[in-house]
């Protein structure tokens, strides 16, 4: 994970973010570190993220800017903004206290453990 300040433009991280994929195993073979598409909204609408994407074998499926809403994508964004939201709902994490980024990435760690938990627990 790559934790930047909050001034920071989200398409810089974009190529840092797909390195940092970890391996998923799977089927017999090599297991895979890319995903065959990304889904992005229209803040990641630039010709030159597209070809990099491209040149990686991704497929991009990103919102086009000056294209009216309704394209498909907010049914996978709103998983997304949901999983922000539940995040948002532990008061440490909505806003940063803290100073160095390990200390913060734990408490991130233990919010996903939490939240994960909850959700098993309604299955169950």
């Amino acid at each position: 994970m790559s934790l930047t300040g909050g001034h920071r433009n989200d398409v810089t991280q974009l190529l840092p973010l797909l390195d940092k994929i970890p391996a998923v195993a799977g089927r017999v073979g090599r297991p895979r570190r890319r995903p065959d598409m990304l889904f992005a909204d229209r803040g990641y609408d630039h010709d030159k993220y597209r070809r990099l994407l491209r040149q990686r074998g991704i497929r991009p499926v990103i919102a086009e800017r000056g294209q009216p809403h309704g394209t498909g994508l907010g049914t996978f964004r709103w998983v997304v903004e949901r999983t922000i939201s539940w995040l948002h709902g532990f008061r440490r994490l909505c806003i940063r206290w803290e100073g160095r980024d390990d200390i913060h990435e734990a408490f991130l760690g233990l919010a996903v453990c939490l939240i994960t938990h909850r959700h098993v627990q309604r299955l169950c």
